[in-house]
């Protein structure tokens, strides 16, 4: 997974600023191997594979993600298990459900590319839960959180680690000048 991920520059290494505000020396951008159409089937379905082995099937109605990141991951996860596919969005700094409905007793799964606290796979648990959903899994290409980030429900990911982190005011890169790069989500 990591070769994969260094041969399609979906891994990054320099001074990054993370989405979270830590600080980092490397940086996973999921986009960069998703834009392969092939190579994001082969990864989502591998991590189909392994919620097939692990959960009754059909586990779950649908998949959610987050946007952006999570869209593709959802998708192809979707389509791996035969699920319709739904995304919640950004309005006004926070992530709503727009565009589609969630329907009482509905199941889920939450799917997102890289996972570091996890802030945003919870706030798309909140939503399928306050909307009368219930989260059947939680799966993410890269659990960058070395293990952190928890959810009280089966989860899956393909890559596991934890990259050294910063808070900005320890950053030992910041305090050689590195210069910082804000890749987005």
């Amino acid at each position: 997974m990591l070769k994969i991920m260094a041969n399609s520059k979906a891994l990054l290494e320099g001074h990054f600023e993370l989405r979270s505000g830590l600080h980092s020396d490397r940086f996973f951008q999921c986009a960069n191997v998703l834009r392969f159409p092939r190579m994001a089937q082969k990864l989502c379905e591998a991590l189909a594979d392994q919620m097939r082995a692990a959960l009754p099937m059909p586990a779950a109605d649908a998949v959610i993600s987050p946007a952006m990141g999570g869209i593709l991951v959802g998708h192809e996860i979707g389509r791996a298990l035969d699920l319709r596919s739904i995304f919640a969005e950004k309005q006004d700094g926070k992530l709503v459900l727009r565009r589609f409905s969630i329907h009482a007793g509905e199941r889920f799964i939450v799917a997102e590319d890289v996972v570091t606290r996890g802030g945003r796979v919870q706030e798309t648990i909140d939503i399928v839960e306050q909307n009368g959903g219930n989260v059947a899994a939680v799966a993410f290409l890269v659990d960058r959180s070395g293990g952190m980030a928890k959810f009280p429900y089966p989860t899956f990911s393909l890559l596991k680690m934890a990259p050294v982190t910063y808070e900005p005011g320890t950053c030992p890169l910041c305090a050689r000048s590195v210069p910082i790069v804000h890749p987005g989500s």
